[in-house]
């Protein structure tokens, strides 16, 4: 699994605790993309801006899961939850994650890092990312739920379908300016190679180059 990590400006300075937290539970065949924010990084992403990097990730094969956040997790999830194919969910603690892998089977996650974010947080985290991928997502909870839940959750991705555009549409009719904000790093350029859709990866080249 490709996990990217996303972290808005407010929150850069979390980045390498996010990172360490991941490093001690993910499978050796895991790969932890990070986009950043870094601490020390000039481009600044907003948690809006982080919706479109992690829609553009997930749509085109970039990364199979995201963890992103905000202060408060909630601005993150809603904008994450705006873009076609993304699937997000509000995590404040171990049982959050672990009932939405199960039931609701997302690709991706945000985490409050400002709200209640102190002593033993990198433990937290930890613990978060233990039991976010503990088990195949979708397994169910309680297992005799399992079919129920896995039919519900392919009705919200085809309503969401039907109710969102293509990726490549809402990127042509985003502002230039946000577009080249959001995607002219180094970060991203160094994985843009891997971009499964060529049209998305065309038009993301034109626009970095600009």
């Amino acid at each position: 699994m490709k996990i990217a990590i996303i972290n808005e400006n407010s929150q850069a300075s979390k980045n390498s605790i996010i990172v360490n937290s991941l490093k001690k539970v993910i499978k050796d065949n895991d790969k932890i993309i990070n986009i950043g924010m870094f601490n020390n990084d000039d481009k600044s992403l907003t948690y809006v801006e982080n919706g479109l990097m992690a829609a553009v990730l997930l749509n085109t094969g970039m990364a199979d899961f995201i963890i992103t956040g905000c202060g408060t997790g909630s601005g993150a999830m809603l904008a994450l939850n705006s873009f076609p194919g993304v699937f997000c969910g509000l995590i404040t603690d171990p049982l959050d994650a672990y009932l939405f892998s199960q039931i609701n089977g997302g690709n991706a996650i945000s985490i409050p890092y400002a709200k209640g974010f102190g002593w033993g947080s990198e433990l937290q985290l930890e613990y978060i990312f233990e039991k976010l991928f503990k088990d195949e997502f979708g397994g169910g909870y309680p297992i005799e739920r399992k079919e129920p839940e896995q039919r519900n959750a392919k009705i919200l991705a085809d309503i969401k379908n039907k109710t969102t555009r293509n990726m490549i549409d809402i990127l042509k009719d985003i502002d230039d300016e946000m577009v080249k904000q959001v995607f002219d790093r180094e970060s991203f350029k160094n994985i843009l190679h891997t971009c499964n859709n060529s049209e998305i990866k065309e038009y993301l080249e034109q626009k970095i180059n600009e």
